[in-house]
């Protein structure tokens, strides 16, 4: 029986010199039509801080500078006192993956191992929380940490307004789950029957099995608390406890173009260095877990 083939260019086609030309054509034109698209925008910030202020102001605009001043950069990291940014914005970043991984690891484990009562009903609400539009919930949050329940904290101009909220995110208890469901339960119901305890079991065994996911969640985590501007905002007012984002934000009227573009690309380099080392961990742990076994 002939095997059929399916698809927008049959293997027949290919074969044939035509073919291969148009399909090589096509693709080639396609990749580097998306990656001008996605590339474009840092290029241009990149050069956009090595032009003086009068050449990013002309019409129409230069794509190369005409004189390259790498000077501006120093300029820039003394001007807007990016050190300090940038070190509490490590700070946050840091606090909020240690949380993340500490309460979301322990929570997906549970729902996915430890099987408790009404298991399901908490997942359902969970992802429930993510059909919620962000800006439906500022205000409560921004409440919640400047009186906490029971306690009665200001958390106000601390971290911990930045850690806790980032905490318990119901997408990265998602991902998790699903990777921790696919993990073999002969595996697990082998350690118990040798005394090992469900911390133990965490521990020692689903933790080094579970590394891709783990580092997806890793790199999701601390870059949403790099980039994000509007909470930091709100819980973060005091000019020395500000994240890099909103410092540079808020000096921005009084800098000259070239240099705010400059506080920009080194606000830039500390994400962009993460994806690059961990870029593989990103497309392991994405499809991770999608094949039981």
């Amino acid at each position: 029986m002939e095997r059929q083939f399916r698809g927008l260019v049959s293997p027949h086609t290919l074969n044939t010199r035509r073919g291969r030309t148009i399909y090589w054509i096509v693709l080639v034109t396609v990749v580097v039509s998306f990656t001008a698209i996605f590339v474009f925008p840092l290029y241009w910030m990149i050069t956009g801080a090595l032009k003086s202020s009068e050449e990013l102001a002309q019409i129409p605009p230069s794509f190369f500078p005409t004189s390259i001043d790498w000077s501006v950069y120093a300029e820039a990291w003394n001007q807007l006192d990016l050190g300090l940014f940038l070190r509490n914005t490590i700070v946050y970043a840091a606090g909020a993956w240690l949380f993340t991984l500490a309460i979301d690891v322990t929570a997906a484990y549970a729902l996915s191992k430890l099987r408790p009562v009404l298991g399901k009903a908490i997942l359902g609400l969970m992802l429930a929380t993510l059909m919620i539009p962000p800006m439906v919930i500022l205000l409560p949050a921004y409440l919640t940490v400047k009186d906490l329940p029971i306690v009665g904290w200001n958390l106000l101009n601390t971290p911990w307004a930045i850690w806790l909220p980032a905490a318990a995110n119901g997408f990265y208890i998602f991902l998790l789950k699903r990777f921790f469901d696919s993990i073999p339960k002969e595996l697990l119901e082998a350690a118990e029957i040798d005394g090992a305890s469900p911390f133990r079991i965490l521990w020692s065994i689903v933790l080094p099995v579970s590394r891709p996911i783990i580092g997806v969640v890793s790199i999701l985590s601390v870059v949403t608390v790099w980039k994000d501007f509007v909470w930091p905002l709100l819980v973060l007012p005091d000019s020395d406890k500000m994240s890099i984002s909103v410092g540079i934000s808020s000096l921005s009227a009084q800098m000259p173009q070239n240099v705010l573009m400059a506080a920009l690309v080194i606000a830039s380099i500390p994400a962009i260095v993460v994806f690059f080392i961990f870029q593989r961990s990103i497309m392991a742990g994405l499809t991770a877990g999608s094949l039981k076994g």
